[in-house]
Parts: C-alpha cells; structure tokens; sequence
C-alpha cells in the first residue's frame, strides 16, 4: 500500500531527491541561526560545534524519511521531534526572551527557511526544471510536513507570495550575535571526520554555495564577504560539485519508495 506523504508525480519528491539539498540545508542552517530565539535553542540543546556532521545527518534522516517512508514512518519521525522540543526551553542570552521549541512562531520560521532554501537551491543548481508553478506547488506540498511537528496548516505560508509576506513579517526580529556568527563558521567550514579527510579541497563549496544564496543583507550579518568574481567561482564550484553527486545510487529511503510504488502499480491498474 502506497501510504507516504508524497507520490512519485510531487514536487517534493523530485526537488528532495536532488544533490542540491545539501547546500539548501547548509543554506537553511546559516538564516535560521538569525532569529535569536532558535539560535539560542541551538547553542544551549545541541551538540552541533562538536558534531555537525551528526546535525545535519539527522536533519536528512528526517527529511528523508518523511518525504520518502510510510505516512506511519513519517508520523512516528514527527512524533519523535516533538518529544524533543518538549525539551527544548530556556531563556535566550541576546534579548533576555524566554523561548519554547513548542512555540509555533519558531515552528514556522524553521519550517519556512527550510523550504525556501530546499527550493531556490534546487533552482539554482538542482538537475531538473523547477517552474513558479511548481514552486507553489512545492510549498503548497510541505505544509502536509509542518503539521508533523505541530503546527496549524493556517499558519504555514502555502506558495511563493506567502513565504515573501511571511519573511517580511518578521525581518525586524533578525539579528547577529556572537552564537550565530559561531554557527556561521561551522557551516561554512565544518570539521571532517578523519575518513572524510580527502574531501578537504571541496569541502568548502557547499556552505559557500549556501552563502551565495542568502540576500545580502544576511550575509552581512554573519560578516561573510562577498564579491562578484567569488560568487561566478562558487556557482561553477557548486555545480559541477552537485552534477558529481548527480550520478551516485540513490539514498536508501528513495529505493525503496520507488520499489514500493513500482510494485503497488499493477495492483492499482
């Protein structure tokens, strides 16, 4: 039975799928880290200086599993952050706020940078087409995700021009701090197991990359320069980079999606 949250004929699948995610989640990790109340989550509940290759390993499971697996597999993974979040509370350092992981405005702002960076990397250097419909069609898609974690379908921005008044609605609540600029540094330069010590030379281009994608306002919040002829590099870096990562077997949770729909067709005929 083909349960899942997506079918093979969504956005979703094909945009999740692409090698390009890897930069829209390092993308994704640099923005989220400017709104003060989730940055202090992060610094006060994590391990990602120590480990953020584990960090992000996570965050892929999780996509993964709620893009590719059952809709149980992808309800008990929701279930599962939002025990987590149960833990996640304190007061954040910056601005004196106390802070929930339950609370939905941080909810959304996770969940919209996420996809906004999932998508315009897939559209700067994902394999396949991505037209503004189906980047509202992607958006639309994900709000079924967000409610894995939570949160009301209402409050979750559903096309192109929700996410652009929701990004508006909060720009004021932005800032650096001594944490972010910390979290910057890590993304864009992470720490390589040993056996990944061959990757050094290329090791940069995917935050680099995520760099690149960030309005320039942002970047300058975590002090990162930027020139022309740097961002011309990185974008033939990053490409041949992610047409590389093109041609590896697929992730093991969209073989077996795909060996689930395949052997579910003839029944459905």
């Amino acid at each position: 039975m083909n349960d899942g949250m997506f079918t093979p004929e969504s956005v979703t699948w094909r945009v999740h799928a692409d090698p390009s995610m890897l930069i829209g989640g390092m993308r994704a990790l640099l923005v989220q880290a400017l709104h003060p109340l989730a940055m202090a989550g992060v610094e006060q509940h994590s391990d990602y200086r120590a480990d953020p290759w584990g960090r992000l390993q996570r965050t892929v499971e999780y996509v993964m599993t709620t893009t590719y697996g059952t809709e149980e597999e992808a309800r008990q993974a929701g279930r599962v952050v939002q025990a987590i979040h149960k833990r996640v509370r304190g007061t954040d350092p910056v601005t004196g706020k106390t802070y929930s992981a339950e609370d939905p405005d941080l909810l959304v702002w996770v969940h919209a940078v996420e996809v906004h960076s999932f998508l315009i990397a897939y559209r700067r250097y994902g394999s396949g087409p991505c037209t503004d419909a189906d980047a509202d069609r992607y958006l639309a898609e994900q709000v079924n995700t967000a409610t894995l974690v939570g949160l009301d379908p209402a409050l979750v921005p559903a096309s192109v021009d929700d996410l652009r008044d929701y990004f508006q609605s909060v720009d004021d609540e932005l800032r650096p701090s001594p944490y972010s600029r910390d979290a910057a540094k890590v993304v864009r330069n992470p720490p390589l197991p040993l056996p990944l010590a061959f990757a050094k030379p290329i090791a940069w281009i995917p935050g680099a990359a995520a760099a690149g994608l960030m309005p320039r306002r942002l970047r300058a919040m975590h002090r990162i320069p930027w020139v022309p002829p740097a961002d011309a590099a990185v974008r033939v870096a990053a490409t041949v980079l992610t047409r590389a990562m093109g041609v590896l077997p697929d992730p093991p949770q969209v073989r077996a999606a795909k060996a689930r729909w395949a052997h579910a067709e003839p029944e459905a005929a």
